[in-house]
């Protein structure tokens, strides 16, 4: 089968290798009918987040349709219609039980990457490193998935491929987050990034009950996004660099209730902090350009609540201090798929969420290279580009 392979850092290339077959009783084969980028996979691209290996398929947020079922299989069969989320959980282990599916104690085989670095090793990812398990991704034509009676979700008759497509990462991650707020009526939260996974947050703050919204970015045309399809308020922080005062006149003072980060460890910024942290990036002496967190944690109000969803490594200059005096609550973890899918298809079958305008561009994935290069550089006004192998 033709596969998106990972060669070396910032080296894509499209591949033929073998086809997917059922290994344990618990798997089944998918055929890929849908999957798309995200930002996350840029980190590995660009090789901060180590642990890939030449040949590796890469992609972690897809659907497609069944094609053979292991033996011990119960809730899909064979034609079934699916959504998978990106972590792979068992549903046994403590974590799973505890609806933390993203934590499985069960799923890593390599778990001894992890666990010097993080203490814990975490659950696995599909096509995202060999320290997150070393599974293939989705960017092929077909894939295997464990543990399928957990992780795939059949799509209600009327939904198209398009709607469902970003709940199995974008928009699970981006709703835990918001759910991590513990929104109230009247609360305001602001936003820090208008891709994917921050454009569902919005969203998602909304279906929680978020009385305004405010969008941080400096892409005109996300921002727009941001506005038209979410009702989001928002702010361009290049061409209004002091966004912190502008967060203080518009929330009265007092500063937003929650704080969602959705940019991650290569957030771009102003200044000569910015400048800072790109050049000790550069030199691998850390993995995180932090701007847009610490921008953050500066803007919550006191007693608030920060909800980090970037994936991060190693930050220079934390102010750990900030969120101790303003006893800010922090709440962040690699998204609980398992445990917001039901909910996320029941607000799409309602008509309460169809995040298909994130599909701003398809591709063959033929053309994986040039999609990815695409992506990272903004291009085309780009939020997400779709593959139908």
């Amino acid at each position: 089968m033709r596969a998106l392979c990972w060669e070396g850092v910032n080296d894509l290339r499209v591949q033929t290798v073998p086809d997917p077959v059922i290994v344990n009783p618990h798997d089944v084969i998918l055929r890929i009918t849908m999957s798309t980028t995200c930002g996350s996979d840029l980190h590995f691209i660009d090789g901060y987040v180590p642990s890939m290996l030449p040949g590796d398929v890469i992609g972690h947020e897809f659907m497609g349709v069944v094609e053979d079922v292991g033996p011990e299989v119960k809730k899909v069969k064979k034609g079934d219609r699916v959504v998978v989320p990106s972590f792979v959980a068992c549903g046994d282990c403590w974590y799973c039980q505890h609806d933390l599916y993203s934590l499985c104690d069960n799923t890593n085989p390599n778990a001894e990457l992890q666990a010097p670095l993080l203490g814990y090793p975490t659950g696995a990812c599909f096509g995202y490193t060999h320290a997150f398990g070393g599974y293939a991704g989705s960017h092929a034509q077909y894939m295997r998935v464990p543990h399928a009676d957990v992780g795939c979700f059949q799509v209600p008759e009327g939904l198209r491929d398009e709607q469902v497509l970003f709940l199995s990462d974008a928009a699970p991650t981006g709703y835990m987050g918001a759910d991590f707020c513990d929104i109230k009526p009247g609360d305001i939260v602001a936003v820090w990034g208008c891709g994917g996974v921050g454009l569902m947050a919005q969203q998602s703050a909304f279906l929680l009950g978020a009385e305004r919204v405010i969008a941080i970015d400096r892409f005109p045309e996300r921002l727009k996004m941001a506005r038209d399809h979410i009702g989001s308020e928002t702010i361009n922080y290049v061409e209004t660099p002091d966004v912190l005062a502008v967060l203080h006149e518009m929330t009265g003072g007092r500063g937003p209730d929650a704080c969602i980060d959705a940019v991650g460890m290569e957030a771009y910024g102003t200044g000569p902090g910015y400048l800072y942290d790109k050049a000790k990036q550069t030199l691998r002496l850390v993995t995180d350009r932090g701007q847009a967190l610490r921008q953050a944690i500066m803007a919550v109000r006191k007693g608030g609540t920060l909800s980090i969803l970037g994936v991060y490594g190693v930050m220079d200059k934390f102010p750990i201090g900030v969120l101790m005096n303003k006893g800010v609550t922090v709440r962040t973890a690699q998204q609980h798929g398992q445990h917001y899918l039901p909910r996320l298809l029941e607000h799409a079958v309602k008509g309460e969420l169809d995040p298909s305008y994130l599909a701003t561009h398809r591709f063959s994935l033929e053309d994986g290279p040039r999609a990815y290069a695409m992506f990272k550089n903004k291009e085309d006004g780009i939020v997400r580009a779709v593959f139908t192998p």
